[in-house]
């Protein structure tokens, strides 16, 4: 095990040295690389931890236990900083999830220099037939409700994200942090159930001690692995409302702000939308956002989104990719692109990756682009 957690700590590192020659770095590289350093540290700590040094300093190792309350915190302030890529986070927010942690340890060394309050402060008072006092045994559930805390924080942000995605992006490579969102889901139940086992071993004295940390710190070697692996590559997220600079379309945008609008405005708002996407295509471009799409057309961005809502029953993501699939089938159907495989006729139509191609083409005909394709083969003539 020992080799396994230090393999994980040369990992931790060795991530942080590739984040570190990453050109143009984010403030969630920036982030990423305290996160890595801050487990190599923690995880090495631990690959070097002797029943010795546990039995003769148990405040040095309560001390130690509670950084696992940063855990959480790193993992808030990092997807925050993937979704607000803009947003530096002040003092005050950070030093206010700091809290936990901060007082636990103010804790401790009261305690500290107060032997006899501190004689049953011991992690293996189970093992030692002493009773907790009710204030450690607060900072402890603290410890461990920390981290589903979190979890379940950041899950939150990350569906709102998703939320975000499907109204103004049609596309989702490279943004819909599915990785993370996998990732945190395993740990977060791999920590439940751990957290379940230590609560066995303290009330029914079933598990080990070693069992449930030796399961932490190896679920945590592999949550180095994935994460600065995936977090490596993982790109800036930019804003729906950043244009860049290639989009030059000026058009004065139709005036409805502070207006009351009737349906036939929008109808016929609807109508010119239809019709631009037709005549312009702009859903060919892979990295289409409404905003995008709202200069182009000359619609005000929170008017289109209403339209494409309320008309078209659905989201500006599966409203603009329907357009895509449309145009993948006329392709298809086409024998000038009989010699292009599907895959090259979904990038020519303005999907940006298999993946999505594939996932949003099942959603809208039922069929794999393969079974599709097949259909067009054995199809009658007539």
């Amino acid at each position: 095990m020992k080799i396994l957690l230090l393999i994980a700590v040369f990992q931790a590192f060795f991530f942080t040295v590739l984040l570190l020659q990453k050109k143009n770095k984010a403030i969630h590289d920036y982030m990423l690389m305290g996160w890595l350093i801050y487990l190599g540290l923690f995880i090495g700590l631990y690959a070097f931890y002797t029943e010795d040094f546990f039995m003769r300093a148990p405040h040095l190792v309560n001390a130690y236990i509670s950084l696992l309350m940063l855990h959480g915190p790193f993992l808030y302030f990092y997807t925050r900083a993937l979704l607000s890529p803009a947003e530096r986070p002040g003092f005050k927010p950070i030093l206010l999830h700091l809290v936990p942690f901060l007082l636990f340890n103010i804790y401790l060394f009261i305690t500290y220099l107060m032997p006899q309050a501190s004689a049953n402060i011991r992690l293996d008072y189970v093992d030692q037939g002493l009773s907790l006092p009710l204030i450690y045994k607060i900072f402890l559930l603290a410890t461990v409700l920390s981290g589903p805390f979190y979890i379940l924080w950041v899950f939150k942000l990350l569906h709102r994200h998703n939320l975000n995605i499907l109204n103004n992006y049609s596309f989702e490579e490279n943004i819909n942090l599915r990785w993370l969102r996998n990732l945190i889901l395993v740990f977060g139940v791999v920590w439940v159930s751990l957290t379940v086992f230590a609560l066995i071993h303290h009330l029914l004295f079933l598990f080990t001690r070693d069992f449930c940390t030796h399961g932490l710190f190896l679920s945590l070697a592999a949550f180095v692995v994935l994460a600065g692996y995936f977090g490596l590559k993982q790109a800036v997220i930019v804003p729906p409302g950043n244009l860049p600079d290639h989009v030059t379309v000026k058009k004065e945008m139709i005036p409805y702000e502070g207006l009351t609008i009737t349906t036939n405005v929008d109808q016929e708002s609807f109508r010119k939308l239809e019709e631009y996407m037709v005549t312009a295509k702009p859903y060919l471009d892979t990295q289409l956002t409404l905003s995008q799409l709202a200069e182009r057309s000359g619609i005000l961005p929170h008017h289109l989104s209403r339209i494409i809502n309320d008309l078209s029953h659905q989201n500006f993501f599966d409203y603009v990719n329907s357009y895509r699939v449309i145009d993948f089938k006329q392709k298809m159907a086409d024998p000038k692109f009989g010699s292009f495989s599907y895959l090259g006729i979904a990038f020519d139509s303005g999907f940006n990756s298999k993946s999505a191609f594939n996932r949003f083409f099942k959603k809208a005909t039922g069929l794999t682009p393969g079974e599709y394709k097949n259909s067009l083969v054995t199809r009658p003539t007539l």
